[in-house]
């Protein structure tokens, strides 16, 4: 069985491309650089998200040890999906992408 290492592309923008570069996993963190959530309220908010690709997407990047996932012992059980140190790092990319998004819009007359 291959290694993490042997599994991410030797590029590394290929590399982030493929922790973080689908439509689901940037409107996650997008949710997630404002507060934790709740799965509910990701799924609400992530409007065409289907209960399995959100499921997914939060336990691969909770693998890849970008957000963190905490259980609170109340009744009923409560559970927050929050950025790690690591998911933290991401914010200046995604700011970025957010400026040239509106630069864009404004360019375009949108």
């Amino acid at each position: 069985m291959k290694t993490k290492a042997e599994l991410l592309p030797e590029c590394p923008v290929a590399t982030t491309v493929q922790l973080i570069g689908n439509k689901w996993k940037l409107l996650i963190l997008r949710n997630l650089l404002t507060r934790p959530w709740r799965f509910n309220e990701l799924q609400k908010n992530l409007e065409g998200i289907s209960q399995k690709v959100l499921t997914d997407s939060l336990r691969s990047m909770e693998a890849d040890g970008i957000i963190t996932r905490t259980v609170y012992a109340e009744v009923p059980p409560r559970v927050e999906y929050a950025l790690s140190e690591l998911g933290e790092s991401l914010r200046p990319i995604l700011e970025a992408m957010r400026v040239w998004g509106e630069s864009y819009k404004n360019s375009q007359g949108i």
